[in-house]
């Protein structure tokens, strides 16, 4: 049995025999080092970042591919103001919160895919990746953050976290504004033809277990909800970091996809996961990806296949814990991929 690319990831993702595990590095900002471009270009044209990760596809061959700018695409898009750009440093916010109040909040218009911030940007990326790609290898697109990260922008991480406690509901109307942006993009974004949809909640790490089944989780799994029944594609979830006391809660949003940190065993996460979830890692980007050599490489990728084999039933996707580095050396890209490639045996 070969599959496809899309095939192998498709597959995997429900649950069904594949000739091998699919690869699928989370390849952002590092796209653009390929050909030469600055953060700031690849974050501010379409033809820039598309160019960027239809010339990483062609190099490395992994299964799957993402289509990410920054965290703040959907900040930006609900009003909140980005610092000047700096040639090599992703967008972030100028330290003004966008919502200070439900007045501020009130200011903020139903979310417009077709003109409100990046999106359209965003969209058209999306859209030229899929057809310099064909059908044959998996697209995912990044819908930007989950609401809870999403308030944390746009009022502040401070600000929002000690407004969980004085000021509860404001926080959670601001989260239900940016569910409504984050499943328009989802939505737009599936339609410019994304495989698969993602979104991060980093800030909501920061939450102990009970505060996040409590604060973030619920607009999560609605979001998801919301995405699934519009669009009829996987939804991903990523936490950066140590999310294992976090993952029981992450199981139940229903993502069809958790993106793990190399901070998370593949044992523990596969033991909480089970056989409906699949995970999505989780080599160390940094510690091993950048700053190991080939060979350690390859036999930290054989190790974690080694891992997954020894699980039942578990659906994976071989991948960084989170986004690449920059300065990540290609050979050691080039030998996480080849190491999967070899393990035909991790099938499954």
């Amino acid at each position: 049995m070969t599959l496809t690319s899309r095939q192998r990831v498709v597959a995997t993702l429900r649950g069904e025999p594949v000739d091998r595990t699919p690869t699928g590095p989370l390849a952002v900002h590092y796209c653009a080092g390929l050909i030469g471009v600055s953060l700031k270009e690849y974050t501010l044209s379409a033809e820039m970042l598309s160019r960027a990760v239809l010339h990483y596809a062609n190099r490395f061959a992994p299964d799957a591919v993402w289509v990410s700018a920054d965290t703040w695409v959907t900040a930006q898009a609900m009003g909140a103001r980005l610092a000047p750009p700096v040639d090599n440093q992703p967008l972030s916010g100028d330290g003004v919160p966008r919502v200070r109040s439900l007045a501020d909040l009130a200011t903020i218009p139903a979310p417009d895919v077709s003109r409100h911030g990046r999106y359209p940007l965003m969209i058209e990326a999306t859209a030229r990746i899929r057809e310099g790609l064909g059908d044959d290898r998996f697209v995912v697109a990044c819908f930007d953050q989950y609401p809870f990260s999403a308030a944390c922008a746009l009022m502040g991480v401070e600000r929002a976290m000690t407004a969980l406690i004085d000021e509860p509901r404001f926080v959670r109307d601001v989260m239900r504004k940016a569910a409504d942006y984050a499943v328009a993009y989802g939505r737009a974004l599936a339609d410019a033809g994304a495989d698969m949809l993602s979104a991060g909640d980093s800030p909501a790490g920061l939450l102990g277990p009970g505060a996040y089944e409590e604060i973030a989780a619920p607009l999560e799994r609605e979001v998801i909800a919301r995405l699934k029944e519009e669009t009829g594609l996987p939804i991903s979830l990523h936490i950066c970091g140590d999310a294992n006391r976090l993952l029981p809660a992450m199981v139940r949003t229903d993502a069809d996809v958790l993106e793990l940190d190399h901070q998370v065993a593949i044992a523990d996460a596969a033991g909480v996961c089970g056989r409906n979830t699949a995970i999505w890692g989780n080599l160390d980007p940094v510690g091993l990806l950048l700053s190991s050599t080939p060979q350690q490489v390859t036999e930290a990728t054989r190790s974690i296949l080694q891992q997954v084999r020894r699980t039942e039933g578990l659906r994976f996707v071989a991948s960084s814990g989170c986004t690449l580095a920059v300065g990540t050396p290609p050979e050691n890209v080039d030998a996480m991929i080849a190491a999967v490639g070899d393990d035909h045996d991790a099938g499954h």
